[in-house]
């Protein structure tokens, strides 16, 4: 991949370009099954991770009592979303079900995502499916380059991981 694109851009030390699907198709196909695949991964990684932390609850909630439960309940709810943001907004801007399943999330212009614009992905993620119970998810199908509406309403695309060059 040594030749660029005419739409690149500067942006700091960094180049970003805009990630198309009519001029590079190969980014989005079976984008949407994979994005399903890799949540189920997510989770399961979730589950696994809230397993091991109601293990630690139960411990402290023995050793003090149960005077700390209720506050150790309520970190417990921000765990899914501490795994979303830290993971999505992290170096490879991916949960490990979308590293697994070789996708990567970016920002509408190919940079990638920091942890401010992935926590309000994520919460948009989980109100909007809440309030819809899933449905919502089905914008997907209806653009070329498989955004949902969370996607879209916080600039950001995903896409397969390209291959590192050199």
């Amino acid at each position: 991949m040594t030749d660029r694109p005419p739409e690149l851009t500067q942006r700091g030390s960094a180049e970003y370009a805009v990630l198309d699907p009519l001029r590079d198709p190969g980014l989005f196909e079976g984008v949407t099954w994979r994005r399903i695949f890799a949540y189920m991964v997510d989770l399961v990684v979730i589950a696994g991770l809230l397993g091991l932390y109601y293990i630690a609850v139960a411990l402290l909630t023995v050793a003090t009592f149960g005077l700390v439960t209720p506050l150790l309940f309520a970190i417990a709810a921000a765990l899914p979303i501490a795994y979303h943001t830290l993971t999505i907004g992290g170096p490879s801007s991916a949960t490990l079900g979308m590293r697994l399943f070789r996708l990567q999330v970016s920002v509408w212009n190919g940079g990638k995502p920091g942890y401010l614009q992935a926590l309000l992905h994520t919460a948009v993620f989980y109100v909007t499916t809440g309030f819809t119970v899933g449905l919502i998810l089905l914008w997907a199908l209806f653009n070329n380059r498989r955004r949902c509406l969370h996607d879209i309403l916080c600039g950001m695309i995903v896409h397969r991981r390209q291959a590192k060059s050199g």
